[in-house]
């Protein structure tokens, strides 16, 4: 899987999270995922607390990570609000 790829897995919403950057489609922070993995945690040990995420949440979590600290702008989409209709 591709970086591109892995980091379309990565969402970032100002309305969710504070507009942290999260795994699409779940309030789970890849500051959280980085965290765990940086404390000794296994991706299987992650994946039996969060069963709802895949492999390739967290290694898209690692790539993100991978591209800040590169010092590069990891452009991600801003989620827009839906309006509601009358």
């Amino acid at each position: 899987m591709t970086s591109e790829n892995l980091l379309a897995r990565i969402s970032i919403d100002p309305n969710i999270c504070f507009g942290k950057p999260c795994i699409k489609g779940h309030r789970i922070w890849v500051s959280m995922i980085l965290d765990y993995l940086a404390g000794g945690e296994t991706i299987e040990g992650i994946l039996e607390a969060y069963p709802s995420i895949e492999r390739e949440d967290i290694l898209a979590c690692i790539a993100y990570g991978a591209e800040m600290s590169r010092g590069a702008f990891v452009e991600i989409p801003l989620t827009k609000k839906k309006e509601a209709t009358a």
